[in-house]
């Protein structure tokens, strides 16, 4: 099951590795792994891409940003934010426009979870919402 496993990674998640936050990392760390050894396929969506490069570029450096984002392009699948995701996620009306766009981006690709420490952002019902350490553990029953 885990090989054909399709996750969409929250930028949350993405970012708790990038700034070592604690105590996210290494739960975090543990869910760009499992992507990185295609344990998972590891979905971004388009729109975090540009946050995550305005971050890092401003937290270290443009070079540090560009590094960043080519070692993720490496192992991530962009998912596409064109004008039916956009639609999608502004019929909704959450309250918090990105994260709608992010689980329409999510449903889009065809993700069989979204991977987030920040459940209660998102609406369920649309793509099933997981934990990192839920992820891991799921992984773990799988091998």
């Amino acid at each position: 099951m885990a090989n054909n496993l399709q996750i969409m990674v929250d930028l949350n998640v993405i970012i708790d590795v990038i700034q070592n936050r604690q105590p996210f990392y290494e739960e975090s760390a543990r869910v760009l792994d499992a992507v990185a050894r295609q344990e998972v396929s590891g979905w971004l969506a388009a729109h975090s891409v540009t946050t995550l490069f305005y971050v890092v570029s401003r937290l270290r450096n443009r070079e540090t940003a560009v590094a960043t984002l080519t070692t993720l392009l490496d192992v991530f699948t962009i998912a596409t934010v064109d004008d039916a995701v956009i639609r999608k996620a502004i019929s909704w009306g959450w309250k918090d426009f990105e994260d709608a766009v992010q689980m329409a981006a999510a449903m889009n690709a065809g993700a069989n979870f979204f991977v987030t420490r920040n459940a209660r952002d998102f609406q369920s019902g649309l793509v099933p919402i997981i934990s990192p350490a839920a992820l891991i553990a799921l992984l773990k029953q799988s091998a």
